[in-house]
C-alpha cells in the first residue's frame, strides 16, 4: 500500500475518532444540565386552582406552553422559570404556595420539556423565557415597564437571571441556583479543565453585577446538589439592592413558608418590588 494512502487512512481514522469524542463529550455534558421529561404528571386543577394553559411561540419559532394561575386583583405578576429535571406537572405545589403572595403566576416549560416542542440548549432556554415574558406582559396592556417578578430555581435561577437582564423587571427571586456552569461542574469534576471543555456558561456571577432591579437570593446549607458555597458566590457577585435568605431543606425540599421569619422575607421583597397586597374582599 503507498505511504501516502496509509497515512491519509490514519488521518481519517483520527479524525472520525475525534469527531466521535466530541460529540459524546457534547452529550455528557447537555444530559447534565438538561433532563427534559414529557409527562405531565399534575395540573393546578388538581390542587383545586384555577388556570389557563398558553401557548405561546419563541423569538426562532419554537412552540411553548405555559400555565396562566389568575389572582383576581392581583399587585403584578411573576414569572416562575424551573428547575433542569422538572417541568410543569412537578410544580402545582410550589405554584400553590406562590399564589399567597397575591400575584399572577405565569410558569412555563422550556424547549423538549412538557408539552413544549423542541430541543433544549442554553440559548434556546433563554429564548423561551423572554418569549414568556412577552405572555405577560401582554396581560398588563403591553406596558413596557411591567409589574412583573422573575422567579427561577435551581437552573431556572441562571435562566430568570439572563431574563433580568434582558427586560425590565421589578424584582428577582433566585433559590438554589449556582453562579456558573464552571464553578458548578468543578464541583463534581474537580480534575477536568471545564473552562475550555464546557460549551455551556450559564454564567450569572458575571450578569447579576449589571441587574439594577431588586434581588433576593435564597439557599439551603444542606443543599445536596448545588453547594451553599457556590450560591454565595452568585450573591457576592450580584449588585446591590439585594438579600440573602437561608432556606431549610435539601435542594428540591426548601419552602419559604416552613417558617414564619423566610416568609415574610418573601412577603415583604414582593410587596417592596410590587406594592401592598389588595385587601380580601368579605
Amino acid at each position: 500500500m503507498d505511504l501516502r494512502c496509509i497515512w491519509a487512512w490514519k488521518g481519517s481514522w483520527i479524525i472520525a475518532c475525534l469527531a466521535v469524542l466530541w460529540g459524546y463529550a457534547r452529550y455528557f455534558e447537555w444530559r447534565h444540565f438538561f433532563a427534559p421529561r414529557r409527562e405531565i404528571a399534575m395540573t393546578p386543577a388538581d390542587a383545586g386552582m384555577e388556570y389557563e394553559e398558553a401557548r405561546f411561540v419563541a423569538e426562532d419559532g419554537c412552540l411553548l406552553n405555559g400555565w396562566w394561575l389568575p389572582c383576581p386583583g392581583a399587585r403584578g405578576s411573576l414569572i416562575y422559570c424551573h428547575g433542569n429535571a422538572s417541568n410543569l406537572g412537578d410544580l402545582p405545589g410550589v405554584l400553590a404556595e406562590l399564589r399567597r403572595l397575591r400575584v399572577n403566576i405565569f410558569a412555563f416549560d422550556y424547549r423538549g420539556y412538557g408539552k413544549s416542542k423542541g430541543i433544549p440548549t442554553e440559548k434556546g432556554v433563554y429564548r423561551d423565557a423572554r418569549a414568556a415574558y412577552e405572555v405577560v406582559r401582554a396581560r398588563h396592556g403591553d406596558a413596557e415597564n411591567p409589574p412583573v417578578i422573575v422567579y427561577g430555581h435551581s437552573l431556572g435561577g441562571a435562566i430568570a437571571t439572563q431574563l433580568a437582564l434582558d427586560k425590565p423587571v421589578r424584582g428577582l427571586i433566585v433559590e438554589g441556583a449556582f453562579s456558573s456552569a464552571i464553578d458548578i461542574g468543578q464541583q463534581y469534576y474537580p480534575h477536568i479543565p471545564l473552562k475550555w471543555a464546557l460549551s455551556y456558561r450559564f454564567d450569572s456571577a458575571s450578569k447579576a453585577g449589571s441587574i439594577r432591579a431588586p434581588k433576593l437570593f435564597a439557599h439551603s446549607p444542606h443543599d445536596d446538589i448545588v453547594p451553599y458555597a457556590i450560591g454565595r458566590k452568585l450573591f457576592e457577585a450580584a449588585a446591590p439592592p439585594k438579600t440573602w435568605v437561608d432556606l431549610p431543606g435539601g435542594h428540591n425540599e426548601s419552602e419559604w413558608s416552613s417558617s414564619e421569619k423566610t416568609w415574610q422575607c418573601l412577603e415583604s421583597f414582593v410587596e417592596d418590588a410590587l406594592g401592598p397586597a389588595p385587601e380580601k374582599k368579605l
